[in-house]
């Protein structure tokens, strides 16, 4: 797949309890491997089916991706902390590949 981005916003510092948002997108085409190229040959099936995101090496979210997931998954959920620490953001594509990326956070 070519160049598979994921992007993620959260806030920089974040007071101890208080929810804020964390938003997250990645750029990848969810190919269902239903469509076919210009020579008619099936393009192969490539879809983010996992999303999990950690703090601290603890799970905040795992959830699975069904293959109806529109292109360039978008997704938001609230968290909160109780220290500073690392996001650490996972998707999991259909062809074994992972794509990673991680994000730090301080007290307010």
């Amino acid at each position: 797949m070519a160049d598979v981005k994921p992007r993620v916003k959260i806030p920089s510092s974040a007071k101890a309890g208080e929810a804020f948002t964390v938003k997250t997108l990645i750029s990848h085409s969810m190919e269902s491997g239903l469509r076919k190229d210009g020579d008619g040959n099936p393009i192969p099936r490539q879809i983010i089916n996992r999303f999990t995101c950690e703090f601290n090496g603890t799970s905040v979210v795992d959830m699975a991706l069904e293959p109806a997931i529109s292109a360039n998954p978008y997704i938001e959920f609230d968290a909160q902390i109780d220290a500073a620490g690392e996001f650490t953001f996972t998707w999991y594509d259909d062809d074994g590949s992972v794509y990673t990326t991680s994000n730090g956070i301080e007290l307010a």
